[in-house]
């Protein structure tokens, strides 16, 4: 029993490799990362190449596979479920629309909202996949990931210019996602709607790329006003990672 505990914990492992790596890796890459021995690590990859979890490809290279696609719309629907009290709470604090959105392939999609209570308020759909260069949450989300890989996004996506304000040229925009890392949050300064300002925070720990926003009418949404919401954003994102920690913990 433990041995086969110990064999999925790996497995899990590997998986996770990964997706760290950008979804493809070699055995002897998965080998270098894992510690693990290379028939070991041939022993798992062929189960889960058999069940579907993980392709390899013509190049020999093991792959995340196309059955990982339903859990992962599942996890994410859940994971949207369990994000809605701690965006109620910064409704309550900070009055304006507060969302969820992970990073899902090149996109930015949201899966939770819980909109203003003020008759004039920001509205997205859950389900919405963005653009992530132009919006709040598409930066905090660019800013998890090492330059290399936001360039290979951006060379896939393009990068629209939806505003007179928003980023269109690759260096532009990983300079801002560097002051981004550096201050702990991103702003959508009109940069997809005129009119509209967002500001959001990645979410530590969370199991995908995942990122929280609040947005509003600029003349609410201030700059100064920014300021104020930053604490309280951070104090919630971080409330919620921890309550995600313990849920696994607890499993």
């Amino acid at each position: 029993m433990a041995e086969g505990v110990r064999s999925l914990e790996r497995t899990f492992e590997l998986l996770e490799h990964l997706a760290d790596a950008g979804g493809e890796m070699a055995l002897s890459e998965l080998t270098e990362v894992s510690g693990l021995p290379m028939p070991t690590i041939y022993r798992l990859m062929r189960t889960l190449v058999n069940q579907g979890y993980v392709r390899q490809q013509p190049s020999k290279r093991y792959a995340l596979g196309p059955r990982l696609i339903r859990l992962g719309e599942g996890a994410s629907r859940l994971l949207g479920s369990w994000a809605r009290p701690a965006l109620a709470r910064l409704v309550d604090e900070v009055g304006e629309t507060a969302n969820m959105a992970v990073l899902e392939g090149d996109v930015a999609v949201y899966v939770a909202q819980v909109p203003s209570r003020h008759s004039m308020r920001m509205f997205t759909e859950v389900g919405r996949r963005v653009q992530p260069h132009c919006t709040g949450v598409g930066k905090a989300l660019l800013a998890q990931l090492p330059d290399a890989r936001v360039r290979e996004i951006l060379d896939r996506t393009g990068m629209e210019a939806h505003t007179p304000t928003t980023f269109t040229d690759q260096d532009a925009l990983l300079a801002e996602l560097k002051r981004v890392r550096e201050r702990g949050y991103a702003v959508d300064d009109e940069e997809q709607e005129v009119g509209v300002r967002c500001v959001a925070v990645p979410l530590p720990g969370a199991p995908a790329l995942t990122a929280l926003s609040v947005s509003g009418p600029s003349a609410r949404m201030t700059r100064a006003a920014v300021d104020d919401v930053v604490p309280v954003m951070r104090e919630v994102a971080a409330g919620f990672a921890e309550e995600l920690g313990a849920g696994r913990a607890g499993r």
